[in-house]
């Protein structure tokens, strides 16, 4: 039996190359069933319903194929992890039930890879180890593996819910009787004789029109613009806040000034007047000695 390190180096080349070579055939299979679902389509449009019945048993398998191979491809993954795991004697339960999955899998798919993969893992845990994967007596195989390795006929229900969905996917008006009965509906609810005229709606009226707001992306743009936020857990509808103008407030000199000018008022006992609020009575021009009280008086 070769060492422990090699085997387990050469189990983590080829699940790389498994890991490859999985999703490459994932993808081929997924482009061929696109085009026997169009296949489909066109046998429902004609009317063969029997032979797309039969046909689509084929997509049916398919997709369970191309599901079990990325299981397979996940559990490929996971050993790429858990490599460390690897060079113990016994298999880590951790890994038990992707080992046996890949045992038991393996032979029934067309990956070489895969099962080179599953060689290296029965050298490495040994023949025992092996049949109870492959009679899966302990059950650690995963169930859906199982499940998607059955050999079974597809229901009945499965197989009209396919139809269904490749007909509602490509547009094609199947079933035929569903369809003309809900004509038949239609038909007997219109009135009798005669040809059925549409009902025209009346044109809007001019003050609707004046109502009707004009769109949002007529006129020119703002250059500036704010995307809302999005909502999270702690604020489910969040709304935009913009800052307030700055409130003004008259400094420490214009304070000042205020306080003097009211300390001035409140010595003189009045209010001074402008200069050409009196004197100016019935249009005449003061003299010379009411101007010089005038000058005095702001000489103070």
């Amino acid at each position: 039996m070769a060492p422990s390190s090699s085997v387990v180096a050469k189990i983590k080349v080829q699940l790389k190359l498994s890991v490859s070579r999985l999703r490459m055939v994932q993808q081929k299979d997924t482009a061929i069933a696109k085009q026997q679902r169009r296949a489909m389509a066109q046998l429902l449009e004609q009317g063969k319903e029997e032979s797309a019945r039969i046909r689509v048993e084929n997509i049916i398998h398919s997709d369970i194929t191309t599901e079990l191979l990325e299981i397979l491809e996940l559990y490929c993954e996971l050993l790429l992890a858990r490599t460390g795991l690897l060079e113990a004697k016994e298999c880590d339960p951790g890994l038990e039930e992707a080992v046996k999955s890949i045992i038991y899998a393996a032979p029934r798919t067309d990956i070489k890879e895969l099962q080179t993969v599953r060689q290296l893992l029965v050298e490495k845990y040994g023949k025992e180890f092996a049949l109870t994967a492959v009679e899966n007596s302990d059950g650690k195989v995963a169930e859906r593996v199982v499940r998607k390795l059955r050999v079974d006929p597809p229901e009945t229900a499965l197989v009209q819910a396919y139809l269904e969905e490749i007909a509602r996917t490509y547009g094609v008006a199947w079933p035929k009787r569903e369809q003309v009965r809900e004509e038949e509906e239609d038909d007997s609810d219109e009135p009798g004789e005669g040809l059925a005229v549409k009902v025209l709606k009346a044109p809007l009226a001019t003050e609707e029109l004046s109502k009707a707001t004009p769109p949002r992306d007529l006129g020119p743009r703002s250059p500036v613009s704010v995307a809302p936020p999005s909502p999270s857990t702690d604020n489910l509808n969040p709304k935009i806040r913009l800052p307030r103008p700055p409130e003004l407030k008259p400094g420490a000199r214009m304070t000042g000034l205020k306080k003097t000018a009211a300390t001035d008022a409140r010595t003189d006992g009045k209010v001074e007047e402008p200069v050409g609020s009196k004197g100016l009575v019935g249009g005449k021009i003061p003299d010379v000695d009411e101007l010089a009280k005038r000058f005095a008086g702001l000489k103070r």
